[in-house]
């Protein structure tokens, strides 16, 4: 049974969806300044995530307070990140993504992919400019990775970008003990074949870093191998 100081708390955290915001950044969406809004929660658990206050924390900054926040900030950035967590699982994300593209911001979305309904809609709406599609593993490795089974919605979302004429990027990061180069050659020939053509940035685990699981040193085996083909690019992050 819920507590009062239970209920209060569950209410706070949807008023503050929002758990920390970067307040600049060059780095997060290509060739543009911005700032980013780290939403709290995720329906995903992969075992690497380095944000786990962020997954598993309450938002502590409401959608007005960021209103605020990106008002000041007209006219002095191009863009705004939304990121998480996963960003897209809010019920009111779509309304406040609208408030921001009426200020004149750009509006990239970081996402795992798993609302794809919320992506079309969205899409639909001309709301948003950048997308980074997190590619989590093929389907045999996903749900390990991911402590889900969320591929399908992932695939509808890539399939719906790759429709759209909307820029954005795939991405993966990678701990060598749970990925090996069979596994990214098998994920750039699936990108392939639902026509994906474009840049594929690896990211590597950072390590002594708090994850949600405990894991072993990393290695970054994969930086000295030519994974790149005649329709994808490969980079490496990190």
């Amino acid at each position: 049974m819920n507590t009062n100081n239970e209920l209060i708390l569950q209410k706070e955290s949807v008023a503050k969806p929002i758990y920390s915001l970067t307040p600049f950044t060059l780095l997060d969406y290509p060739h543009k300044s911005a700032c980013i809004l780290w939403f709290a929660g995720c329906n995903m658990r992969c075992l690497y995530c380095y944000n786990p206050e962020i997954v598993f924390g309450k938002g502590t900054i409401s959608f007005e307070k960021a209103l605020q926040f990106l008002k000041s900030r007209i006219h002095l950035l191009d863009a705004v990140v939304f990121s998480g967590g996963e960003c897209l699982l809010h019920k009111k994300s779509i309304s406040f993504i609208a408030e921001v593209k009426k200020m004149g911001f750009l509006v990239k979305i970081d996402t795992n992919g798993s609302q794809p309904e919320v992506l079309e809609e969205l899409i639909q709406k001309k709301l948003i400019d950048y997308v980074a599609l997190d590619f989590k593993a093929m389907p045999e490795k996903f749900e390990k990775i991911t402590q889900s089974k969320l591929f399908v919605p992932f695939e509808k979302s890539l399939l719906l970008l790759l429709q759209s004429g909307i820029s954005f990027e795939v991405r993966t990061t990678v701990h060598s003990e749970l990925l090996k180069k069979k596994d990214i050659q098998e994920m750039i020939s699936y990108l392939e074949k639902t026509g994906y053509n474009g840049n594929y940035y690896i990211q590597h685990f950072i390590n002594e870093v708090p994850t949600i699981e405990k894991l072993s040193h990393s290695f970054r085996e994969l930086e000295n191998e030519n994974l790149s083909t005649e329709k994808i690019k490969v980079h490496f992050r990190g």
